[in-house]
């Protein structure tokens, strides 16, 4: 069975008085949780902050983006090895808001998600799709086309070690959520892809988070459907109340 993941995406949220807190609530209310891989990946400016409040707990450190190349002179960019000297496991890409709103394609995706999992993090690659694209059908184009472009190159055991996201664009910060049922419908569909681009074995392998609006009275009926593996949950994820409900609402 895929244990389950619930990773926090703080987003650009927070001061620095505001992210030790909120790390130092989720270390003290998260002790004796077992069962589900829990990370925060807070604001690229706190990630040492909050490392050095995570260290030795059950939470693990992810950034929200990283560049491809190893150094040089790209101003304002962060490297792979800058992101593990920090203590870093996870890295977020692909996110519809740097699709979308910061013009990423998935050809530059595809080029850190190379570069993160050459340098040995964990990439958690998002895709889904807008609510136009949802309205004419065309969902599962668009995740095919996404999966395809921005985990082109990616070897088998590579696969195994990766964690894909589906979230669809239409519910991300909206406050709507899409129905357990079509939710698991793609996610199905991911792993149908999985499947037809490896083998059995990766599908069924590969964790597969939900994101968009999930909260804890909701999170329980999404991640009790069979081919979702966890969240990657956005507002929830910084209130230590919200964020621990929903991880409590995995199956355990």
């Amino acid at each position: 069975m895929r244990r389950p993941f619930i990773a926090g995406n703080w987003k650009m949220n927070l001061d620095r008085a505001a992210a030790i807190a909120l790390a130092e609530g989720l270390v003290k209310h998260s002790e004796g949780k077992v069962g589900v891989d829990l990370a925060v990946c807070p604001p690229s400016v706190y990630l040492d902050a909050v490392g050095r409040v995570i260290a030795g707990s059950k939470i693990a450190l992810g950034a929200q983006n990283v560049y491809h190349e190893a150094n040089g002179a790209y101003t304002g960019e962060i490297s792979v090895a800058m992101l593990q000297d920090l203590g870093c496991k996870y890295v977020i890409l692909g996110h519809s808001e740097r699709r979308h709103v910061l013009g990423e394609t998935d050809a530059a995706i595809n080029k850190k998600v190379h570069a993160a999992l050459k340098g040995g993090l964990v990439p958690i690659v998002c895709v889904g799709e807008l609510l136009e694209e949802r309205e004419a059908s065309k969902t599962l184009e668009v995740i095919r086309r996404q999966f395809d472009g921005s985990l082109a190159g990616v070897s088998e055991a590579q696969m195994k070690t990766l964690v894909i996201a589906y979230e669809p664009v239409w519910a991300i910060g909206t406050g709507k959520v899409a129905t357990p049922a079509q939710a698991e419908e793609v996610h199905l569909d991911l792993r149908k892809i999985l499947q037809e681009r490896y083998n059995k074995g990766v599908a069924e392998a590969v964790r597969i988070q939900y994101g968009g609006s999930v909260k804890p009275d909701n999170a329980a009926e999404l991640l009790a459907q069979p081919d979702i593996d966890g969240a990657l949950v956005g507002g929830a994820s910084l209130k230590v109340d919200q964020f621990l409900g929903i991880a409590a609402g995995a199956p355990k």
